[in-house]
């Protein structure tokens, strides 16, 4: 049986993504895992695809957009706002970007879990719409 666990946010980051978003972890169990992620106003991150997992955004705060594009072609980008909630299906290129004017935040659940060893290289580059901020 798994033990309880609670966490609070935690004040600062646990690490730095792929992608170069902020990521606070938070828990995890078998089937999934959370983080918070946050990006400064006016910061875009690096197009990403996983290897392994799929994701479930919900938007906290601050606004932006959210490009993402599957291997069937279909391409689209989402404003992203306080209370929008997104999926990125196992395959999906993606790349996000905090408005001007506002950082973004966002939690996230990974189905599996991220895997705990930083080498297994998750996230793989791809060429996104948008010049990624410094990452």
């Amino acid at each position: 049986m798994t033990a309880f666990a609670t966490l609070q946010l935690p004040i600062e980051r646990t690490v730095v993504a792929p992608d170069g978003s902020d990521v606070r972890v938070l828990l995890a169990l078998k089937g999934g895992s959370m983080a918070h992620f946050s990006l400064a106003a006016g910061q875009t991150a690096a197009a990403v695809t996983h290897r392994t997992v799929e994701e479930v955004w919900y938007v906290l705060e601050g606004s932006g957009q959210m490009w993402r594009s599957s291997p069937d072609c279909a391409e689209e980008t989402v404003t992203l706002l306080p209370g929008l909630c997104l999926t990125i299906p196992l395959g999906t290129h993606f790349q996000f970007r905090a408005a001007a004017d506002q950082p973004l935040a966002a939690v996230c659940v990974t189905m599996p879990p991220w895997p705990a060893d930083p080498g297994a290289d998750e996230a793989i580059p791809v060429q996104g719409p948008w010049t990624a901020s410094g990452v």
